[in-house]
């Protein structure tokens, strides 16, 4: 194993000059960013689309709740 760590710490001192380069300053989110933007608002696009598409197939009609009234009476009518 003392070669992997060799190798690790040559690795380091090449990459350490790479980050300097870098400006402390400036931050941004580069390729990778932007790769993982588009990925999660292609999948929210298919979730909104899947949704949608789920939603036309609901069909919802409420029927009106005859337990609650009196048989003599309905609800829109005035109290004699």
């Amino acid at each position: 194993m003392p070669d992997m760590s060799a190798s690790v710490s040559l690795a380091m001192t090449h990459l350490v000059p790479l980050a300097k380069e870098v400006d402390q300053n400036k931050v941004t989110p580069g390729v990778l960013g932007f790769i993982v933007f588009a990925v999660m608002a292609v999948a929210v696009w298919g979730l909104m689309k899947s949704m949608s598409k789920h939603m036309q197939k609901v069909d919802f009609k409420e029927a009106p709740d005859t337990a609650a009234e009196p048989a003599g009476k309905q609800a829109g009518s005035p109290a004699p």
